[in-house]
């Protein structure tokens, strides 16, 4: 940890760095040995990037990719891959004016879901919010980064309202949809159209229980252990892409199983927000 910090602290050096945040399963404390380091660097233009690029080549001992703001794509941003005292370490830029702004949208029950790569889902900008409120902060030379992530710890209740009401129109929009590709035993549009529907429950059944979904990943099985959740949700959700098939009978049951799932999941989110 004092390695961590002693590099946290080096960043916020930097001209453009306000706060440096520590994410991922190491914020978490559900990390592996030989799990990634994610630092989120808060910033305002403008980065210095030549001396991040500089600190990365001293941390590394050679050459580091170090991305200009906007280099990884219009909402992780960019940021830096590398590998130091043998540990993968990942910097994540974050603009902290846009991340207010994407707070202040959340709080009126607002969000965006933008096309990003390593996303298929979509980036949803809450993540944004939820990064700060899951994550440890190493450094923060001014406070500002701390305070601001007590400002976003509750999950706002006008956010809960507005993701279970999507999912509970669309998810149910969406299945309705892939019946036609059913028929036509489009295996490739019916298997998006669920990943779509399972993203919107999984997303909801999060909200309704105030929790934060940073990414698709594991996001399911997260899911699946909220107390809100229909009995054996990740099973049954991860089970409707096993082995869908490619003939019109077979798409035509899992979108049945993937329509009782989701009408459970909608007579759970009916019923108001679950206790904390």
């Amino acid at each position: 940890m004092e390695r961590l910090i002693e590099i946290a602290d080096r960043l916020s050096e930097v001209e453009g760095v306000v706060g440096v945040c520590l994410g991922g399963s190491r914020a978490r404390g559900t990390h592996s040995p030989d799990s990634d380091f994610d630092l989120g660097l808060y910033y305002r233009p403008p980065l210095d990037t030549d001396a991040l690029r500089r600190l990365a080549a001293e941390l590394t001992g050679g050459p580091g990719e170090v991305s200009e703001p906007g280099g990884w794509g219009p909402w992780v941003d960019g940021g830096g891959r590398l590998t130091v005292d043998g540990h993968r370490m990942d910097w994540i830029y974050r603009d902290l004016d846009r991340v207010r702004r994407v707070r202040e949208e959340c709080g009126e029950g607002r969000f965006e879901i933008g096309t990003q790569p390593g996303h298929p889902l979509g980036f949803h900008s809450p993540s944004y919010v939820g990064e700060l409120a899951l994550g440890r902060v190493p450094a923060d030379p001014t406070g500002e980064l701390r305070a601001l992530r007590e400002e976003v710890r509750p999950h706002p209740e006008a956010l809960r309202g507005a993701l279970v009401e999507n999912a509970r129109w669309e998810a149910p929009f969406t299945l309705a949809g892939a019946r036609k590709g059913a028929a036509r035993g489009d295996s490739f549009y019916v298997a998006g159209c669920l990943f779509r529907a399972v993203g919107l429950l999984v997303h909801a059944l999060h909200a309704h229980a105030g929790s934060w979904v940073l990414n698709e990943k594991g996001a399911v099985r997260e899911a699946g252990g909220l107390s809100c959740a229909p009995p054996d949700f990740a099973d049954r959700a991860q089970g409707l892409f096993s082995a869908l098939g490619t003939d019109p009978v077979s798409l035509a049951a899992a979108l049945d199983v993937a329509d009782a799932l989701t009408a459970e999941v909608c007579e759970v989110l009916a019923g108001g927000p679950a206790p904390e």
